[in-house]
């Protein structure tokens, strides 16, 4: 072959070896290496694993303030763990406040609007999981330390997404104790370690007496989720 037809040959080798070069660079390495930014994701709690002859309050939302209810947390000593919604306390802050200042509960992370987070990306999930704990650390110089997604629906995002904005667990239930309308969920037996869900709802109060009468037949005492629930 004369020396300039095998010039042209090379050349048009190497042209043509260099896209495939450029995609194996692109899928190589390099693309997964972002993941090791990516902070750990924090554990999923439904149930407390402890011999201590504890349960577990928790309050989801925040819509309804009843004096009652939160008479029987104070008066009772609950330490209940509060899921709020910013909204829900943007028009009366002064009930919680009570609450947290007079009594033992806490304020926890229950997102800025209540979606659905895994219908959101990476993003979108941050933004609403780090914007409740904006809003709860202005309101109340306290931020909060556990998450409870929305409908409990979550995903490898939301956990990664709660540790990037201080969570150090995804919180869930074990029983949902909550009356809605005429109908009352069935009475389980409780055992040590159960995560009670409630919402601050019109039957708050009633259902909060069911959930205290029901641990104290089962020999069990409230206690603060937040200080069970490991770094």
């Amino acid at each position: 072959m004369p020396r300039l037809r095998l010039r042209h040959a090379v050349r048009a080798a190497l042209a043509a070896l260099v896209p495939l070069a450029l995609l194996g660079a692109s899928t190589g390495p390099a693309h997964s290496a972002p993941e090791a930014a990516w902070p750990e994701p924090v554990p999923v709690v439904s149930h407390v694993e402890t011999t201590d002859p504890v349960v577990f309050i928790t309050i989801d939302d925040g819509w309804h303030h009843d004096p009652a209810a939160a008479k029987l947390l104070l008066d009772r000593r609950v330490p209940a763990s509060l899921f709020l919604l910013p909204g829900a306390y943007s028009y009366d802050s002064g009930y919680f406040h009570t609450l947290l200042n007079q009594g033992r509960s806490r304020v926890e992370n229950h997102t800025v609007n209540h979606p659905d987070l895994t219908a959101l990306d990476a993003a979108g999930q941050q933004a609403e999981i780090c914007g409740a704990r904006d809003r709860h650390l202005a309101r109340f110089g306290d931020g909060p330390r556990l998450l409870r997604p929305p409908y409990g629906t979550y995903d490898a995002t939301t956990r990664t997404a709660a540790r990037a904005c201080g969570a150090k667990a995804v919180v869930t239930w074990t029983h949902d104790l909550t009356t809605w309308g005429s109908w009352t969920p069935p009475t389980p037996q409780l055992k040590a370690g159960d995560i009670i869900l409630l919402h601050f709802n019109e039957t708050v109060t009633q259902d909060l007496e069911r959930a205290l009468d029901l641990a104290e037949a089962a020999g069990l005492t409230p206690a603060p989720l937040r200080e069970y629930v490991p770094e």
